[in-house]
């Protein structure tokens, strides 16, 4: 089985995407892999795929950029060099350039196309290359269910029986051995940290692994902070995100979080430490309490799922992904109703009782692998795709057995 993979991106949203492990398991299974994508030949990632003996290749396909299309006919190229049997879709725009690559190929000729729908997409003309696929992969749960609303309700306005592609849905995972169980910092990282953040020793960090943003829900931490203060004295706020920000698009929102904090005499209360740290396993470990606040619904949550998987707690909102993650995973860090009241109950709870997420093995990266392998394997003429009664997990069986 040969699998050519196409993303708009591979550096910065590999967590989510997972390609390398993926591939990393096609070859291992004596599968072919090629993979098309953005990052530079002297990537680290893109060095990974080559080491595994995954051809690569570097093919600018930006994000929401009808520029992508002028890549077109090289893309139609390389898919006649090697002749894949399936294509996996990443994103929308290579999945539109996909579409137009393949456009005069006949039907019978074509390689069985999957494409994974990683967020609550517009179901608009941007969107509309996704469905020219054999199967959609749904990265979580909440994007499963949002994607079969969408598709029901389109079905009922244009008066059709069915799509002729199939959706599956296949967590996000986490790499366990990068996550394990109650792993602890070490003291080096530790002394490093209180050397280059001295507010931080003797308190209680609530990590806060977001950015400041519109949409995710910062100013919730004002509320924690200001009435749980005087209880939790030695209480404190890490945020992942610089101490000021030149991103336009979110100058306004973080300039009036600094005033609040600063209005309330909660400013001395927090710690920002950048943008995705390198050491972000480090902070997830050694937090009291990490906060999921997203206004928005998550759609995948995978820094949730590592603190949790490190027995980290996690307090979120039951919306969206958070949703999906904590009612399986820690019902005790959900918060039903979206008031300060409930947030600081829940937080003061975990403060005082020391409340830990216990050991899983749901939401793993070899889950995840495994899933999206039975989904190849399934549009293989010889295989079918079945369900375990158990833990609701893709098998492929051959069709004659």
């Amino acid at each position: 089985m040969k699998v050519m993979h196409l993303s708009s991106s591979l550096k910065h949203d590999e967590a989510e995407r997972g390609i390398y492990v993926i591939t990393h398991a096609l070859m291992r299974a004596g599968h072919e892999s090629i993979v098309i994508g953005a990052a530079h030949e002297e990537e680290e990632l893109v060095t990974r795929l080559t080491r595994d003996d995954t051809v690569y290749y570097q093919l600018p396909m930006p994000k929401k950029s009808w520029w992508a299309l002028k890549n077109v006919l090289k893309l139609r190229r390389i898919i006649q060099e090697h002749e894949p049997d399936i294509i996996h879709v990443h994103s929308r725009t290579p999945a539109w350039v996909l579409h137009w690559a393949l456009h005069r190929t006949p039907k019978e000729k074509r390689p069985k196309i999957v494409a994974t729908m990683y967020g609550f997409y517009p179901m608009n003309s941007y969107a509309r290359a996704l469905f020219y696929s054999d199967v959609i992969i749904t990265a979580s749960r909440s994007i499963d269910k949002y994607l079969r609303a969408k598709l029901a309700q389109k079905k009922e306005e244009l008066d059709i029986e069915e799509y002729p592609f199939d959706i599956v849905c296949v967590r996000r995972g986490v790499d366990i051995r990068t996550y394990p169980y109650r792993h602890h910092a070490s003291v080096y990282w530790l002394h490093n940290i209180f050397a280059e953040y001295p507010e931080l020793e003797h308190k209680k960090w609530l990590l806060f692994p977001t950015p400041v943003g519109a949409e995710y829900g910062q100013e919730w931490l004002v509320d924690i902070l200001g009435n749980l203060q005087e209880k939790f004295p030695d209480i404190h706020a890490i945020i992942a995100e610089d101490n000021e920000t030149n991103l336009s698009d979110q100058d306004v929102a973080h300039e009036e979080f600094i005033q609040r904090l600063h209005a309330l005499g909660l400013n001395d209360k927090v710690t920002f430490i950048g943008r995705r740290p390198p050491d972000m396993r480090e902070w997830l470990s050694s937090a009291n309490v990490v906060l999921a606040l997203a206004n928005r619904p998550e759609s995948i949550g995978i820094t949730a799922l590592q603190a949790i998987h490190l027995g980290t707690p996690v307090i979120g909102w039951a919306k969206g992904a958070f949703a999906d993650i904590l009612s399986a995973l820690y019902p005790q860090g959900l918060v039903k109703e979206e008031t300060a009241v409930a947030l600081c109950k829940a937080v003061k709870s975990h403060l005082q009782n020391g409340l830990r997420p216990a050991m899983t093995h749901e939401y793993t990266i070899d889950q995840m692998t495994a899933e999206t392998l039975a989904v190849y394997q399934s549009l293989m003429p010889d295989c079918k795709l079945v369900k375990t009664d158990r833990h609701d997990n893709l098998v492929c069986v051959r069709v004659n057995e």
